[in-house]
């Protein structure tokens, strides 16, 4: 029954936005009882909580998976890390990065869902940062912020504008920019 609360939040959320969607509507999706959805999450915020942490998630195993199977220089991981993106991105499945989209209906620093979506982000960019050292790279944590900023950047110039081909002037820039750190 979770996971069927978790699918209808997560459809919803994603076609409307989070405070767009009341818990009346994720009732009716998922054809349940509103006293069930409170058995299983106290409070929506509770729901919308599990459900960014899954969908950040579930992108972050996506790209790390496909980098892992398929790539095994770490420097190439670099390069190849737009390409998944744009894989990703290229899903209609897929509506964008949901820890921005959740800061974006969440703005003040203090909300419980902004905070989630910083520590998400900044997990994002810790992995980007990890692969950066371990090419080798004189500035990892440089880096890792320039290519998350990259990527994130894309992909909310993506959501803007479909076909922006925000993405492959990100790969281009990351490229000069993972040259000259290698320096």
């Amino acid at each position: 029954m979770r996971e069927r609360i978790l699918a209808a939040a997560s459809n919803l959320f994603q076609a409307r936005g989070i405070n767009a969607t009341g818990v009346d509507t994720i009732v009716a999706e998922a054809g349940i009882a509103k006293m069930t959805l409170y058995n299983h999450f106290k409070t929506k915020e509770d729901l919308v909580l599990e459900v960014v942490t899954r969908r950040s998630r579930e992108f972050a195993e996506r790209i790390s998976a496909r980098l892992d199977k398929s790539v095994v220089d770490p420097t190439e991981k670099l390069y190849k890390l737009f390409d998944y993106v744009g894989e990703w991105l290229a899903d209609p499945q897929c509506s964008g990065l949901p820890f921005l989209k959740a800061s974006a209906e969440f703005p003040q620093p203090d909300n419980p869902v902004h905070q989630l979506s910083a520590e998400l982000s900044q997990e994002f960019r810790d992995y980007i940062t990890g692969l950066a050292r371990e090419a080798g790279i004189r500035e990892p944590e440089a880096l890792g912020l320039q290519l998350t900023m990259l990527i994130e950047g894309a992909v909310l110039s993506e959501q803007l504008s479909k076909g922006s081909n925000a993405l492959e002037h990100a790969r281009q820039a990351a490229r000069i920019l993972i040259e000259s750190a290698k320096r």
